[in-house]
This record gives C-alpha cells, sequence and structure tokens, in this order.
C-alpha cells in the first residue's frame, strides 16, 4: 500500500506543477459572478486546472462555459482565443454555434404550440404540413409520423445529421433539404414509425417545417419572440446566415486537426436541428428555464408540458432533451456538434444546477466531459458519479507491454480505438492528439490513469496480440479486437500486388463519386451505398506506397455490413499532402470501408 501511495501522491504533485504551466501558458480566464456584472480576475481553481490540461492536450483555441447554482448563472468563464493564433480574447459574450443543442431549444417552440392546441402530439404531422409532406409509403400507412415522433427520434426519418454549406455558398430551401436536393440524402421513413430509436437530424428539420405551417411566421422570427427573448437568450440568434452585427461577435471554427473552418464557419438551413448561434450564459438561461417550466413558474410552457418533455420516451431521450435519472436527480442534457464547434449542456430540473461548456474546435475526446465533471465535481452535483480511476501497483518500468499492445482496435463498428506510445507512455490517440493515459501494472493489465477502465491484450496460439479483452467501470469485460499496427512500422514486402492494383481503381471511383461508386464492382454493397459523394483524400494523387496488412479474420471487424477478412495498410502522396489509409477487406477482395488516419 505504500508503495502505491507514493504513486498517487506523486501524480497529484506532478499535476499540480503542469497544471500551473499550462495556466501560464493559456490566456487568464475571465469570469463573471452573475450576468450583469463587470469581468473580474481572480485566483485559479480546481476548474481552471482541468480547463487548461485539457486546452493544451487537446490544442483547443478557445472554450467558454456557464455554471448554475440554485436556478441561477452564477459563473461565467472563458478562455483562450477565437481563432488560432488570434489575439482575439474569448469573453463570455462570445457567439459560438450549439449544433444539436439547437434541437431540444426548437423543441420549445412545437410544444408550446400544443398547449395552445395548434398541434397534437399523437396527431399525423401531414394533418398540419403545407410546403411540405411526408412522403406516404408502406410503414406510414401502418403507423403515422407525430409531432412526439419527431422529437424523441423514433419517426422512423433517416438523415442522422447535416453538415451545413461553406459561406457563400447556394443555400438550399427546407423542402429542398427535405427532398435530398442540399447536400445529404431525402429525409424518408424507412422503418416503422414508433418502433425504434434513431437519431434524426431529418426529423427535427420536418419539425422546423411543421413550426412555421402553423404559425406563418419564419422559423428564427418565431424562435426569438417566443422562446428566447421570453427566456432572456438576448444574444442568441437561429438566423442562418447571422447579419454582418451579430457575425462580428462570432468565434471563428476549427476542425479535427486544429486547422480553422474556411470561412470561418457553416451556415444551417436547417436550423431547428443545427441553426441556434449562442453563448453558454443564454443557454444556462434556456436550462433555468426549463427548471421553472417544470416547476410551474414559465408562462413559457405549462407544467404538465414540461414534464412530459423530461419524460423518457425510448433510449433515453424525452421530447427535445435526453433525459437520465428520476425525481430529485432527474436531469435534462445534449451534446452539440456542428462543423469546428462542440458544446455540452446539463441540467438538473430540480435542484437548479447545471452547467454549459463550448468550444470553438471539434474535438472527439472526453476532453469536455471531463470539464463538466470538475465543475459537479467543486458545485457538488447531487448523485452525480464523476469518474475515478484505480489505484494500482505499476509495473516496472522495464515492462514491453506498452509497445506490444500498441496499434489499432476496433472499439465498436465502424469506431477505432489508436494506442500510441511516446517516451515509454501508451497513451489514447484521438485525432492526432494525446487523450488518455494508460499504466503497465504488474498483473499484466493497462489501466487508465482518467477513469476505472482497463485492459489486456488478447495472444494468439503464437503469442501474437489479436485484442484486448477491455473492462468498463461497471466491471464488465468484452473483446475488441485488434485492427493492425501504426503506420510507424516500416514498409513491408506486398503480399497481394492483385488486391492493391484493384485498390488503385476502387480509389478513383471513389474519389470521382455518384454512378463512380454505386456502379463499382470493386466496392461492397455497403461502401456503395454510403460513399457516393467524392471522397477528397482520394483526389489527385501521386504516389502510392503499400505499407503492411494483417489478416483479421475471424477478429468479428464488419464495416457496413460485411464481415473484414484483411487490413492493408497505404500511403498516399496527394496534392493535398501525404495521407495515410487503412483499407478494409471483404471475403471477396472488395472494398468494405476505408480510415484516413494521422499516425
Amino acid at each position: 500500500m505504500q508503495a502505491i501511495y507514493r504513486e498517487v501522491v506523486l501524480s497529484i504533485s506532478m499535476f499540480s506543477l503542469l497544471s500551473a504551466t499550462l495556466l501560464a501558458m493559456q490566456p487568464a480566464p475571465t469570469e463573471q459572478r452573475a450576468a450583469q456584472q463587470p469581468t473580474t480576475q481572480r485566483a485559479p481553481d480546481a476548474i481552471d486546472s482541468v480547463v487548461a490540461t485539457q486546452m493544451a492536450r487537446r490544442e483547443i483555441v478557445g472554450l467558454s462555459l456557464a455554471i448554475i447554482d440554485d436556478g441561477r448563472v452564477v459563473e461565467t468563464r472563458a478562455y483562450g482565443t477565437i481563432t488560432r493564433g488570434g489575439t482575439d480574447r474569448v469573453t463570455p459574450s462570445t457567439l459560438f454555434q450549439a449544433g444539436s443543442i439547437s434541437k431540444p431549444v426548437s423543441a420549445l417552440a412545437a410544444l408550446q404550440l400544443v398547449d395552445q392546441g395548434a398541434l397534437s402530439l399523437d396527431d399525423n404531422v401531414n394533418d398540419k404540413l403545407r410546403a411540405w409532406r411526408v412522403p406516404d409509403n408502406p410503414f406510414t400507412q401502418q403507423e403515422p409520423v407525430t409531432l412526439r415522433r419527431l422529437l424523441s427520434h423514433t419517426a422512423g426519418l433517416t438523415v442522422h445529421g447535416f453538415p451545413g454549406y461553406a459561406v457563400g455558398a447556394a443555400v438550399p430551401s427546407v423542402p429542398d433539404v427535405l427532398d435530398g436536393r442540399g447536400n445529404t440524402g431525402a429525409v424518408r421513413v424507412n422503418v416503422l414509425p414508433g418502433s425504434i430509436w434513431r437519431y434524426s437530424g431529418g426529423g427535427y428539420t420536418v419539425m422546423q417545417q411543421l413550426v412555421v405551417d402553423v404559425s406563418g411566421v419564419p422559423f428564427p422570427t418565431h424562435l426569438r419572440d417566443r422562446v428566447l427573448q421570453p427566456l432572456g437568450m438576448e444574444h442568441s440568434s437561429f438566423e442562418q446566415p447571422l447579419p454582418a452585427a451579430r457575425a462580428a461577435q462570432t468565434a471563428s471554427g476549427h476542425l479535427l486537426n486544429r486547422q480553422p473552418v474556411p470561412g470561418r464557419w457553416h451556415v444551417y438551413p436547417e436550423m431547428a436541428a443545427a441553426g441556434l448561434w449562442t453563448t453558454p450564459t443564454d443557454l444556462a438561461r434556456y436550462a433555468i428555464g426549463v427548471q421553472q417550466m417544470f416547476a410551474g413558474k414559465s408562462s413559457v410552457l405549462s407544467a404538465d408540458m414540461t414534464r412530459q418533455m423530461l419524460t423518457e420516451q425510448k433510449s433515453g431521450y424525452g421530447l427535445g432533451p435526453a433525459v437520465a435519472s428520476s425525481g430529485a436527480t432527474l436531469r435534462f442534457h445534449h451534446n452539440g456538434r456542428d462543423e469546428g464547434f462542440d458544446a455540452s449542456l446539463v441540467a438538473y430540473a430540480q435542484s437548479g444546477d447545471g452547467a454549459v461548456v463550448m468550444i470553438n474546435g471539434n474535438d472527439n475526446s472526453r476532453a469536455v466531459n471531463r470539464i463538466i465533471d470538475a465543475i459537479a465535481k467543486a458545485r457538488q452535483w447531487p448523485d452525480w458519479e464523476a469518474p475515478k480511476p484505480e489505484m494500482v501497483a505499476r509495473a516496472p518500468r522495464t515492462s514491453r507491454l506498452p509497445d506490444e499492445v500498441s496499434g489499432r482496435y476496433e472499439f465498436q463498428n465502424n469506431n477505432m480505438l489508436t494506442l500510441f506510445v511516446q517516451d515509454g507512455v501508451l497513451f489514447t490517440d484521438v485525432n492526432g492528439l494525446r487523450d488518455e493515459d494508460w499504466i503497465p501494472t504488474a498483473d499484466g493489465r493497462l489501466v487508465s490513469t482518467d477513469r476505472a477502465v482497463s485492459f489486456r491484450p488478447v495472444r494468439d496460439t503464437r503469442g501474437a496480440i489479436t485484442g484486448v479483452a477491455w473492462t468498463s467501470p461497471n466491471g464488465t469485460t468484452r473483446q475488441i479486437p485488434r485492427i493492425g499496427p501504426l503506420f510507424t512500422v516500416s514498409a513491408g514486402r506486398d503480399p497481394d500486388p492483385h488486391f492493391t492494383v484493384r485498390f488503385d481503381s476502387a480509389r478513383v471511383h471513389l474519389a470521382t463519386g455518384g454512378a463512380a461508386v454505386t456502379g463499382s464492382p470493386l466496392l461492397t454493397e455497403g461502401a456503395r451505398a454510403v460513399f457516393t459523394r467524392p471522397t477528397m483524400d482520394f483526389a489527385n494523387v501521386s504516389a502510392r506506397q503499400f505499407v503492411i496488412s494483417e489478416d483479421v479474420r475471424g477478429r468479428g471487424i464488419e464495416r457496413h455490413g460485411h464481415a473484414i477478412v484483411r487490413v492493408a495498410h497505404y500511403r498516399l502522396q496527394t496534392a493535398g499532402g501525404e495521407r495515410l489509409v487503412i483499407v478494409h477487406v471483404d471475403a471477396d477482395g472488395r472494398v468494405a470501408d476505408f480510415d484516413v488516419v494521422s499516425r
């Protein structure tokens, strides 16, 4: 036990030193004790330390947050700059895109119309739609698309999300979006309404048209008058694109590789699904408004309708927000992503606690979750279970385990886990940046320094690692198959030059898109259905080098409905720079999927 205690003390000391260094590197955070009071400086605290660590490790350019306590905005903090390499600081009034947090805010407008008797939760929405209607088919003839199903992602509609449009590009109307004449497919019912939960931004775009048809008012105007202004969200707008005066108050978006979004951000005609510009303070006011509605103290929405909104319909979703727990600890939450922006909101319906975090970057790590965990701990939220790392005895420094497990694994279907070693430390690589660290233990496991998660290698009869046995915080263990090594390995001899020639032709088809993809015999049926748009990573290839391949037959890897038997790695030289490509091959030698990676 003494050795373990020394390890923890040393870790805390090193973390304190690191946090102090990172805080010196970052622009000093600003704060408002209440929304109306001036910005003041203060001594850094535990929340600042976590924010600084995550911003530095994940190269987050700018971040803004708001903290709710007892139904009030008690703190706002802002860090970093509005654009990479710039000097203009993020402030609590800097505008960010809310992404899918637009959905629960927009849902209030539809539920108000139900409160007023202009809409019903359970009638066929085609009874009220005018400018566009949900096309009938055998599924809708059995079950209707209703507002309840639109808001809870159970209407059976397609189109998960929307990429938006470059600033200055032609933007389609909402009916054109719904009929697939934009940059996404047509929004259609392809499964029995009410039978399953499936996230659908397309469904919320139908809801947007429904609100416009029933109210007779443009969506941004209706939301401003009926939702944003009554809730005190004075800095927020659904206008797409923003007028010049508001655009001057925005942060610039940054992609997963931390490069700026061309034109600073995208335009979203799918306003209900992804079109809200706002601040953490304004989103906190939305959350406080919901808390007041739930208590029957708001005229925006009745208490009865609010309780329906916060009642789980299916798979953890209410009518707009996601919901968790019950009774005194009932909370509502939602995450958001637009091109170059991520956001997260969580609040308790009864206790009056909550927080909002917004960043001007896309990030696939747990960075924002860690910041919310730090806020929850500091504010002592009821029943919040922040991750706690396991206390372990470290293996000798000479352990070869980190180097042995370095590589890529199929964490979930079409979701890779990348493990990388640098300076003797094994960590999770997320989009080319360091995320979660892993400690080798004396009992042959690797344990997270961040949460109670561990894994141990799974080997075949020859001793080669074919996967890992992953143990989650709840104690369950599952097998995660290995995909292959990182691109740090030396290039080897190509065991199947014939397939490489086929891949050369397949990537030309993928770069072309359209009929070249849908008619390609070199791609699986699943790939032909998914990759209809041109793959720009495969455009203008000047050279291709085979690196390595791995036989993964029997490991249970599947991509787009096809079992994978081999994974091949290639380096491509393109006009846009080097591309590291992993190609997933089925038993018929066809390309089932590919990944463009950073290591």
